[in-house]
Parts: C-alpha cells; sequence; structure tokens
C-alpha cells in the first residue's frame, strides 16, 4: 500500500509526490529567492518548498495548475510563482539541478527528448442555426 499524505481533504495525495527529496531540496534551496515582506500584512507566504513541489506534481502529473490538490498551496500561487522563477531566470536553474539530481538516481540523460500530443479539429457550429432571442429592443 502507498503511503499517503493526509489532509482536510476527503483524500490526499500520494506521498511520493508530496515533497521535494531534502537532497534534492538542499541543491533547489540557494537558487529560490526569499518572498518579499508585505508592509501592509496579508496572508504569511506559502513556503517555497511546497510550491517546489505543487510545481513537480503539476509536471509529474500534468494537471491543470487550478486542479492541484490544496496540499501545495493553491494553484494559482504555485503558477504565480513559477512564472516569477522563470521570469527571474531561477527556473532554468532549479531545472539544471534537477535534470542533474534525476540523472544521478535514474540515469535520466536528457540528450533529446520527445513530446507527445493530439489535435483535434474544433467544431465550427452545428448543421442547423437555432433562433437567436433577442436582449434588446429595437430602437424607434
Amino acid at each position: 500500500m502507498k503511503e499517503r499524505i493526509e489532509c482536510d481533504l476527503p483524500w490526499s495525495v500520494e506521498a511520493k509526490f508530496a515533497d521535494v527529496p531534502d537532497a534534492l531540496w538542499e541543491q533547489i534551496e540557494p537558487l529560490i529567492p526569499p518572498e518579499p515582506a508585505k508592509p501592509r500584512g496579508g496572508r504569511p507566504p506559502v513556503a517555497a518548498r511546497v510550491v517546489m513541489a505543487g510545481i513537480l506534481y503539476r509536471l509529474k502529473t500534468g494537471c491543470q495548475w487550478k486542479a492541484l490538490p490544496n496540499d501545495f498551496g493553491s494553484g494559482s500561487t504555485c503558477h504565480l510563482r513559477f512564472q516569477k522563477w522563470v521570469q527571474l531566470g531561477v527556473f532554468a536553474a532549479i531545472h539544471r539541478e534537477l535534470v542533474g539530481y534525476y540523472h544521478g538516481r535514474r540515469g535520466a540523460a536528457l540528450k533529446w527528448t520527445s513530446l507527445d500530443s493530439a489535435s483535434v479539429k474544433a467544431p465550427k457550429g452545428g448543421t442547423s442555426r437555432g433562433q437567436i432571442r433577442r436582449t434588446a429592443r429595437k430602437a424607434g
């Protein structure tokens, strides 16, 4: 049986997705800029390690940002922090550390990559048009 991390939800995230391994976090943490203080107060920021776990969860599962489990804070928080780190060039450095870490553990030498996708033509409408209901009266 897989170990699970308990949370307030009726379900919980598998342990392998719930945290960044300590050895990896020791390499990544120095790269992440601290969150600026909020002079007007507000909610405390979500810990960078929790956000990083959320980003890795999204990369592993391919889920939408808004579909991230609450274990990682909100999907919006993870997405905003991800965008910020990309813009600052931090995520490129984090990605290099991730590749190096997993290469050491699993031999993931990325000399080439592959992307799988599917494209489907969007329908342009039905065979007949329904009646259009007017929302405003004619002037006159």
